[in-house]
């Protein structure tokens, strides 16, 4: 059966992540504060090791007592922030505040990097006739990110996990993706870079094309194949 429609992933496959030292920055100039650089690359480097900062690397190890928060954090807007402020909250910072500002942080459009190839595929799509759905685990609306890089117009539907109370590789968050675009399965690739997450797509009958995440300067190309995957 002809692929007539795909479905990406967000974090890792169409976008990464502001480094994390950009990331930490942008809170701290936000609060006014003055921080040596050495100081401020030390936190940074704490908070990713910690898994603190969502669509980057995943914490190393998940500390017991948060176990049971990281398993469904993509369940509900809620759980999302909970779980990734508390993961925060595991490296010490000199201000309370900064831990829910740098999750407010993560949710900017301006905190958000394209990969280099990744416009030129969505408009390859878009002039091909190609549906696209973006397929996420994820906590808050991503929707603004899009909209901010007149992507949305790429985008013919979004299933969000938040939105659906429903996470990865569950095939209802797919099944829902399917709906939306008017696919049979069959007839949709599904774009990702988590083996087990974006993987569950295949148990549905879709194909599945998997990219590495990795920093956007490091992944120039890897998306380019979907162009010719599709019809």
């Amino acid at each position: 059966m002809a692929v007539t429609g795909v479905l990406f992933d967000f974090s890792g496959t169409l976008f990464r992540a502001e480094p994390a030292d950009d990331w930490l920055r942008a809170v701290v100039h936000a609060a006014g504060a003055v921080v040596p650089p050495d100081a401020l690359k030390r936190w940074a480097r704490r908070l990713s090791a910690a898994g603190a900062q969502p669509g980057v690397a995943p914490p190393g190890g998940v500390p017991p007592h948060l176990a049971a928060a990281w398993a469904v954090r993509d369940r509900s807007a809620a759980e999302h922030r909970a779980a990734y402020t508390a993961l925060a909250r595991e490296v010490e910072l000199p201000d309370p505040g900064w831990y829910p500002a740098l999750y407010d942080r993560h949710m900017a459009p301006e905190a958000w990097h394209p990969y280099p190839d990744a416009e030129e595929v969505l408009v390859g799509l878009r002039a091909r006739g190609v549906a696209v759905g973006v397929v996420s685990n994820i906590g808050w609306d991503l929707r603004p990110v899009f909209a901010a890089r007149g992507w949305d117009r790429f985008v013919d539907a979004y299933a969000l996990s938040y939105e659906h109370g429903v996470q990865k590789p569950d095939a209802r968050l797919f099944r829902v993706a399917c709906a939306a675009l008017g696919r049979e399965p069959g007839e949709l690739l599904m774009v990702g870079d988590d083996r087990r997450a974006d993987g569950g797509a295949a148990a549905l009958g879709c194909a599945v094309h998997f990219v590495d995440h990795l920093p956007v300067a490091q992944r120039p190309d890897s998306l380019r194949p979907v162009l010719d995957l599709a019809v």
